[in-house]
C-alpha cells in the first residue's frame, strides 16, 4: 500500500497488546474548484472577516468562545482548551465486544485499515479470526490528533478495519418522524403485496461491485476539462506553498507469549462488561441514541477555529 501510516500504536484488551498502524481506507476522489482572480489568474484564499463590520481581522485579534445563550458567550483561552484535550495514549483500547449486527450504519463515520507492525502478525490474525468465528466486533476508544473517538474494530477479509463512530448525541432520533409501524401486519400490508415486492427485490438482486457505479457529475466535468485541454484553453496559475505533513509518530512494542497473556487476562478481568444502555431514541436495530445537547466544547473548538487559505470543494 502506497499510503503512509497515519497513526501508530497498539490494540489493547485485557493484557493483550497488538502493535498496529492505521492507514486510510478511502480516497478523496471529489473535484476541487479553486478560486482564481479572473484579472490576474492568481489564487484566491479565505479571509478572516468581522461579520458585523465586514473588516478583515488579524489572527492575533481572534479569540474563541462558546455560545451559552443567544448572544451570550463564554470566552476560553487556548491554554484552557488544550488542557481539556484527552491524553494521547497511542492505543486502540477495546472496552467490550458486541454482536456484529448491533451497531446501525448511521453511526459509521470514517474507516481505516489496521496493519500489524513490529512482528504482531500472529496475534493480529488470532484476534481477527476469533472475532469472525464469534461474529463479534470490538468497541474501542482511540485518540487521533488530540481528538477522542469512539470506534468499532471489524474483521473483514484478511484484515481488521477500524471505523470511527459518531457519538450517541450526534445522532438525531427518528421518533418525531412520520414512519409506518414496524411489521407487515401493523403497516397494513397484505401477503400478496409483500410477495410481489419480494419478487421484485429478488429479480433485481446481484453481487456488490463498487466499480459498477461512478459519479456522473465528476465524469461530465472531467470530460469537459479534457475537451478544453485539447482546444488549448489552459491558463498558468502561480501556486502557493503547501503546508508540509507531519511525520507519523514512531511506536514500538515487545510481543509476549499470546497464550499466557490470554490466560492472565481471563483470570484478571473476567468477561468484559457491556456499556450501560441509553433510554432515549431506540432505533430499529435496538441501539438507542442519546439526546443531542446544544453544543460541546470540542464542537466549538472546531467551529470557531479561523479558516485557513485552501480549496473550496464543489457541491
Amino acid at each position: 500500500m502506497a499510503t503512509r501510516a497515519l497513526w501508530k500504536g497498539a490494540i489493547t484488551f485485557g493484557l493483550v497488546h497488538i502493535p498496529v498502524a492505521l492507514r486510510s481506507a478511502t480516497l478523496n476522489s471529489g473535484l476541487d474548484f479553486d478560486w482564481l482572480d479572473k484579472r490576474t489568474m492568481d489564487p484566491v484564499g479565505y479571509k478572516r472577516i468581522n461579520k458585523r463590520t465586514g473588516e478583515e481581522i488579524a489572527a492575533e485579534d481572534i479569540i474563541k468562545g462558546i455560545e451559552y445563550q443567544d448572544g451570550q458567550y463564554v470566552v476560553l483561552t487556548d491554554e484552557e482548551i488544550r488542557a481539556a484535550y484527552p491524553k494521547t495514549t497511542q492505543t486502540i483500547e477495546i472496552e467490550s465486544f458486541v454482536a456484529n449486527t448491533d451497531i446501525p450504519f448511521v453511526y459509521l463515520e470514517r474507516p481505516y485499515y489496521i496493519e500489524p507492525i513490529n512482528k504482531g502478525e500472529k496475534v493480529y490474525a488470532l484476534l481477527r479470526d476469533a472475532l469472525l468465528q464469534a461474529q463479534r466486533v470490538g468497541l474501542a476508544r482511540v485518540v487521533i490528533q488530540t481528538k477522542q473517538h469512539l470506534a468499532v474494530l471489524v474483521p473483514s477479509g484478511p484484515g481488521l478495519i477500524l471505523n470511527l463512530l459518531r457519538w450517541g448525541d450526534e445522532i438525531r432520533s427518528w421518533e418525531d418522524l412520520d414512519l409506518p409501524p414496524e411489521g407487515p401486519k401493523a403497516a397494513g400490508l397484505s401477503t400478496k403485496e409483500l410477495a410481489m415486492a419480494r419478487q421484485l427485490v429478488d429479480d433485481m438482486s446481484g453481487r456488490w461491485d463498487p466499480h459498477q457505479y461512478t459519479d456522473s457529475f465528476k465524469d461530465e466535468i472531467l470530460a469537459l476539462v479534457d475537451r478544453k485541454v485539447k482546444a488549448g484553453q489552459l491558463h498558468t496559475v502561480m501556486r502557493t506553498q503547501e503546508a508540509s505533513e507531519e511525520a507519523p509518530v514512531p511506536f514500538g512494542a515487545q510481543i509476549l507469549d499470546l497464550t499466557d497473556l490470554l490466560q492472565r487476562s481471563l483470570r484478571k478481568d473476567g468477561p468484559p462488561a457491556l456499556p450501560p444502555k441509553s433510554t432515549a431514541g431506540k432505533s430499529r436495530s435496538g441501539t438507542r441514541a442519546l439526546p443531542q445537547p446544544k453544543k460541546t466544547a470540542s464542537d466549538a473548538t472546531d467551529k470557531t477555529t479561523p479558516p485557513t487559505p485552501g480549496k473550496r470543494r464543489a457541491a
